[in-house]
């Protein structure tokens, strides 16, 4: 019997709709349910075929736990070692590279020394940086955010430069990108399951959170072809299984704004019922799938294209 399993917090609808719509095509062989953890022991395998993680962003007690389960056979959905190596500035350079449209964006320093530093630890580090070039560059306004991390916790629009002074002596220890703001015509989240399953979904992040999937515009054939292909494009080369994408369009371009979302928003209430249905679906076939083809002992992983030609690289050598 191969298990599939989801790891996740306090979220209900999606999880508990998942199990069942997995047991619900009985598939011989095949079974779904929450993970159960009750030891960790190094190299011992989980127990499942596959794991779908909507938590370890959160806990580092079961991101290190499912590094274990990916290490002896088990298909972890997303990577958890990509995951962890992963970025929003690092996502926004490779995307420089692919000739995905992104917002001009920098990395700044933390406002407060990270623990266990002093100002000796930042020789290498201009003070003060080269705070004009860096704005000439941005522009404002523009939009100030932590680098990893996402739920729109700690994100400022800011206005001038003495708007960014003032707010970023609020961030403390956080590393934050400031990015240039994308007035947007239109905006969408795009789900995007095993790299090759998209759903473009209209989306107002103006709107009450209650109503942001409400938008009163949808895209012609031509846009809606244009943002599927790039949605494909941004998870496949960075490999991920489960993820969303937001695209704000500016004078007909699709930027991408947010595109490292791997335990995205799944919420029956928040997303409504036709794209919950969707994921639900989505989700349970491609899990399904991918335990179907796991291979036992081997490394059941994906890995985006980014890391094989790297890899195909260091091969060469």
């Amino acid at each position: 019997m191969k298990k599939i399993g989801i790891l996740h917090g306090k979220e209900r609808s999606f999880p508990e709709a998942f199990v069942a719509r997995v047991n619900s095509k009985n598939i011989a062989g095949i079974t779904a349910e929450p993970v159960r953890i009750d030891k960790a022991m190094q190299g011992v395998h989980s127990g499942y075929s596959v794991i779908i993680d909507r938590i370890s962003q959160d806990v580092p007690f079961y991101r290190t736990w499912l590094k274990n389960a990916a290490v002896t056979g088990t298909a972890v959905i997303n990577n958890p070692f990509w995951w962890s190596a992963d970025d929003k500035y690092f996502n926004n350079c490779l995307m420089t590279q692919v000739g995905v449209p992104v917002p001009k964006t920098a990395i700044i320093p933390s406002r407060d020394l990270p623990d266990d530093t002093s100002n000796e630890s930042f020789s290498n580090l201009a003070y003060p940086l080269d705070w004009d070039s860096i704005f000439k560059y941005v522009g404002f306004p523009a939009y100030m955010k932590p680098f990893a991390g996402g739920g729109w916790k700690h994100v400022y629009r800011l206005d001038s430069v003495d708007d960014f002074f003032q707010k970023h002596s609020e961030t403390g220890q956080l590393v934050m990108l400031l990015q240039e703001e994308i007035v947007f015509e239109e905006y969408y989240r795009c789900y995007c399951i095993g790299g090759k399953h998209v759903r473009i979904m209209p989306y107002e992040p103006r709107n009450p959170h209650h109503l942001r999937y409400v938008a009163d515009f949808s895209p012609t054939p031509e846009k809606l072809q244009e943002m599927t292909d790039i949605v494909l494009r941004i998870n496949q080369y960075l490999g991920y299984d489960f993820n969303t994408v937001e695209l704000a369009l500016r004078n007909g371009v699709p930027y991408a704004i947010d595109f490292c979302n791997p335990a995205p928003d799944a919420d029956k209430a928040s997303v409504g019922e036709e794209n919950f249905e969707w994921v639900v679906e989505t989700a349970a076939n491609y899990a399904i799938e991918k335990a179907q083809t796991a291979e036992e002992g081997k490394d059941n992983l994906t890995w985006g294209q980014y890391v094989k030609r790297s890899s195909n690289k260091l091969s060469l050598v």
